[in-house]
């Protein structure tokens, strides 16, 4: 029997929000695998660990959830006025896939830190002491994002007292803008109308809206999909029937979209868009045992994410939150109470979150100039990985 050696690739394992995910430097990366293709796609899932038919990403970095199978490469950015460029890759778990059709919010504020670590930020733009502006260009959306990241002594600042739900120990707070998520150009809600009768063959039809700030996410009212708006993960993911029946919805909605022509192209586009539903602010104990009031918030959002309930809120759906919040007449911004607003408090499964976005018609279209919220992340190691020399 013939033994293959591991290669060694540099890589940095990070938290970055509620997720977790490897970090890599483009030029640290085998040849083969410094350009897009099927080498880098095998070499990203040897080393999360997938696929894995018994769903637990043991021989792998994954966590076996869609939070914690997540990739990152970056390199200098190519782009005019930016530091460095964010290129994001989730890893499937059970399948040998690699999607590349949307960006990972959530570890966007791990990207300053990281480039700051890795060299990939001037120097001469790095102060002694305050905060780093980190230009971004999000590569797989072709969009910029900026990261306003902590420096303490020449150094970035990881630990501080900012807590955020989802994550169990405080850290420094990394406030993240997302600049013009929709470009002038694209349509913000794809069918042209802020709500649609979303119709699911054998399943029925439901209000949607459909909208396309942040990741394209599709928005459902609770109560009448026959939910509360305050489900724990427990509540969804432990019945396949559940899952398929979302699974289903979310692949007539990407239909509906015009990001898929038939729903057998759903199961290639697991990472978008988004399917999620609302309710008016109501009073839940989330999964850490916090009890969140009414008053705490101003509307309950739970998202599905690679095809299970998101255990808090995906930074990218936020986005998508805070946008259709400022819009009058979505089911996002009627949940909330209606009206004009440029931010908004959402309760998910682990907490709440606040988010903020600036929204405006223009020529009878809704466009929005950027999104804020803050976000935390904190290196967990780093070192190399190690896989088998013929992974890719």
């Amino acid at each position: 029997m013939s033994s293959i050696p591991q290669v060694k690739i540099p890589a940095t394992y990070i938290r970055g929000g509620t997720s977790k995910g490897v970090f890599f430097n483009l030029t640290d990366l085998p040849d083969r695998c410094q350009v897009p293709g099927e080498a880098r796609d095998n070499m990203l899932l040897r080393v999360i660990g997938s696929p894995d038919p018994y769903g637990k990403q043991t021989d792998g970095m994954g966590g076996a959830t869609s939070s914690t199978s997540k990739t990152v490469i970056l390199a200098k950015s190519e782009v005019a006025d930016h530091d460095v460029d964010y290129l994001f890759g989730q890893v499937a778990i059970d399948k040998a896939f690699v999607d590349w059709s949307g960006n990972c919010g959530n570890l966007t504020a791990a990207v300053g830190s990281f480039a700051i670590m890795s060299g990939l930020v001037d120097p001469a733009r790095i102060p002694e002491n305050g905060v780093c502006t980190v230009r971004i260009w999000q590569k797989n959306i072709s969009k910029t994002i900026v990261a306003q990241v902590p420096i303490t002594n020449g150094e970035v600042q990881e630990t501080g007292c900012f807590e955020l739900d989802g994550v169990t120990f405080p850290a420094a707070e990394v406030p993240v803008e997302f600049i013009a998520p929709v470009d002038p150009s694209e349509a913000m809600f794809p069918t042209g109308n802020v709500v649609d009768d979303l119709e699911v063959p054998g399943i029925g039809t439901f209000k949607a809206t459909m909208i396309t700030a942040g990741i394209p996410t599709i928005f459902l009212n609770a109560e009448e999909i026959g939910y509360q708006g305050t489900e724990l993960q427990e509540a969804i993911n432990g019945s396949d029937e559940i899952l398929n029946w979302f699974e289903t919805v979310r692949a007539h909605g990407a239909i509906k979209m015009g990001l898929i022509s038939d729903v057998s192209e759903a199961k290639a586009r697991q990472h978008t868009p988004k399917v999620a539903f609302v309710s008016p602010a109501k009073a839940y104990t989330s999964s850490s045992g916090k009890d969140i009031t009414a008053s705490d918030i101003d509307l309950n959002v739970r998202a599905l994410s690679m095809g299970k309930l998101h255990h808090a809120m995906m930074g990218t759906a936020a986005v998508a939150i805070g946008t259709a919040a400022a819009i009058p007449g979505t089911l996002v911004n009627l949940a909330a109470g209606g009206g004009e607003r440029n931010t908004v408090t959402f309760g998910h499964p682990s907490g709440t979150l606040k988010v903020g976005a600036e929204a405006a018609e223009v020529n009878g279209a809704w466009t929005v100039n950027k999104a804020i919220m803050s976000r935390s992340a904190r290196v967990l190691m780093e070192g190399w990985v190690r896989i088998p020399g013929d992974s890719f």
